[in-house]
């Protein structure tokens, strides 16, 4: 679907990371949204049990959310929206492994805020706009290019 291509250096071509770090927090909301929506239709199914469980439901279902829709086209539905995606360091989509461990930092980084505050700070300065996790995995998300 994709041709291969390397990581766009920042400098030659800014337009790759562009806003990116705003589009990334509109996706989140918006994935925010889409999975406690998808909580709220889980819970005729847990006998309501699961309203005493709602932000562990909500963790758990977050987490394969993201996990699966990061693996089948290196975004979420809300990074889609904003027409961001995920590239691994030598450019290209992320296969199920780099998903999982992508999904395993951000969930780590939001149970310790310490590390999101130094995700954020880092998604803002850095040239490339990585945050924690990208930074230790070698990914980036990049505004995705227009196919024709």
């Amino acid at each position: 679907m994709y041709p291969s291509w390397t990581l766009p250096d920042p400098d030659t071509q800014p337009d790759f990371y562009s806003d990116t770090p705003v589009k990334r927090l509109i996706a989140w909301l918006v994935d925010t949204v889409l999975i406690a929506l998808i909580c709220v239709l889980i819970l005729p199914f847990t006998a309501f049990t699961g309203l005493f469980f709602f932000p562990f439901l909500m963790l758990v279902v977050g987490f394969f959310y993201r996990w699966f829709t990061i693996a089948s086209r290196s975004s979420t539905w809300g990074m889609r929206l904003m027409a961001v995606e995920f590239r691994r360091g030598d450019g290209q989509l992320f296969d199920a492994g780099t998903a999982f461990l992508h999904t395993l930092g951000l969930t780590v980084s939001f149970a310790l805020p310490v590390l999101q505050l130094i995700s954020v700070a880092m998604m803002l300065f850095s040239p490339r706009r990585q945050g924690l996790t990208d930074h230790m995995l070698g990914t980036v998300a990049v505004n995705r290019r227009a196919v024709s």
